[in-house]
């Protein structure tokens, strides 16, 4: 069975993409994202999914796209901002490597602007993001094997701290 050498979480927007894909260079190896394999597998965005369906059907979207690249793919995995919710996702991350990559809503505004794109932020994007960070902050950490801040840091200062925190060098 393969296993991810990371497993990126965090916030929408925190650069779990970004820096998975400099991780997976420094390590050569492969990246993959969640939130990607559910567009490719569902032939639309994230957003029309919410729309179309519900929150309720894209969690159930997103566990099987988890559980599918957690058994599948050996390089760097990102999972989508929300995945840690679930309780059987979380189980099958005890024991891997798991980064949590975490900024404040200052950070956040900025590098998102928190527009309606997330389509849990349409209303209200600043104190939606505060809700949302409260009910998912104890969730991350659980998970998480490092916790490295990204405020105020490039997303190579980000992966250099990721990997320091892992005590993981670049291949």
């Amino acid at each position: 069975m393969s296993s991810p050498v990371i497993v990126l979480v965090g916030p929408m927007g925190v650069g779990k993409s970004t820096v998975g894909r400099l991780l997976a260079e420094r390590l050569e190896t492969g990246y993959r994202d969640t939130d990607d394999d559910i567009v490719a597998g569902e032939g639309r965005s994230i957003a029309d999914i919410f729309v179309d369906e519900g929150e309720d059907a894209f969690r159930a979207i997103e566990k099987r796209a988890v559980r599918t690249a957690l058994a599948e793919h050996d390089g760097v995995l990102a999972l989508g901002g929300g995945a840690i919710l679930d309780a059987d996702t979380r189980a099958l991350l005890a024991g891997r490597r798991v980064v949590y990559l975490s900024m404040d809503v200052e950070e956040a505004v900025r590098r998102t602007g928190l527009g309606t794109a997330r389509p849990l932020l349409a209303v209200n994007p600043r104190k939606q993001w505060r809700a949302l960070m409260e009910a998912r902050r104890h969730l991350y950490e659980e998970v998480a094997t490092a916790v490295v801040p990204t405020d105020g840091r490039t997303p190579d200062e980000v992966t250099e701290a990721a990997l320091d925190a892992l005590e993981l060098k670049e291949a």
